[in-house]
């Protein structure tokens, strides 16, 4: 059984079964994947919290042994951010956890040359932490927005997503996925699990040849989820 720990937040959570469910559309209901999300709503805003490390980890670490008591077999996180605890999570927690990060990275060295610029839109904390420079800046030159796109395209989305103005959430984006476009970004890495609804749910976006830029952290770690399962 795969453990979901979500709520961070709560429609990228959602949004990460759903993806699940996608991924073995078509078959029978016996064949999808049994999991339990558990919807953490309450562990410490991961931004506000960077300096009160131990408050967050324990908060975490409590939803990871719910799981754990609940007889699944690993565990998913379905919030970058949250990667930024993963290394003492994983010493604490008796099953395996994915690592969303680098599961993305693997995927950019299975489909992008050496010394590629990838484009990285994420919170201002998953930034901060470096959890994907962590492991891209070996093989790739990582290029974010500018401070200004930063603040009024990147954080004006996640906000709005937050609050369920999605078609809102995706005008605001587009400032910020333009600007890495004429950087000559190969791949966009949607790092804030709010960014891909923003991101798909409206047409504008959805054009072939523009999708395959997007690499979509919550899509990779479900498909990750179901290899680990079978």
């Amino acid at each position: 059984m795969i453990g979901i720990l979500g709520g961070m937040g709560t429609q990228a959570g959602l949004d990460f079964c759903s993806k699940l469910a996608k991924l073995n559309r078509g078959k029978a209901d016996q064949k999808y994947p049994l999991f339990i999300l558990y919807n953490k709503a309450n562990i410490p805003d991961r931004k506000q919290n960077l300096k009160k490390y131990k408050k967050v980890l324990n908060s975490l670490a409590e939803g990871c042994r719910f799981l754990q008591r609940n007889k699944c077999k690993f565990i998913s996180i379905p919030c970058n951010t949250a990667h930024y605890w993963f290394k003492d999570l994983r010493k604490i927690i008796n099953i395996p956890i994915l690592n969303m990060p680098e599961i993305v990275y693997f995927n950019a060295r299975k489909n992008c040359k050496k010394d590629s610029k990838i484009g990285l839109l994420a919170t201002d904390a998953t930034i901060k932490t470096g959890i994907y420079s962590y492991y891209f800046k070996k093989r790739f030159e990582l290029v974010s927005p500018t401070r200004n796109l930063q603040i009024k395209s990147v954080n004006k989305s996640i906000r709005l997503v937050k609050m369920g103005r999605t078609k809102e959430a995706e005008k605001a984006i587009k400032p910020a996925v333009n600007y890495l476009i004429k950087m000559n970004c190969k791949k966009i890495i949607l790092g804030c699990t709010e960014l891909p609804i923003a991101i798909f749910a409206y047409k504008s976006f959805k054009k072939a040849k523009l999708s395959k830029k997007f690499m979509d952290p919550n899509l990779l770690l479900a498909e990750a989820s179901m290899k680990k399962y079978k």
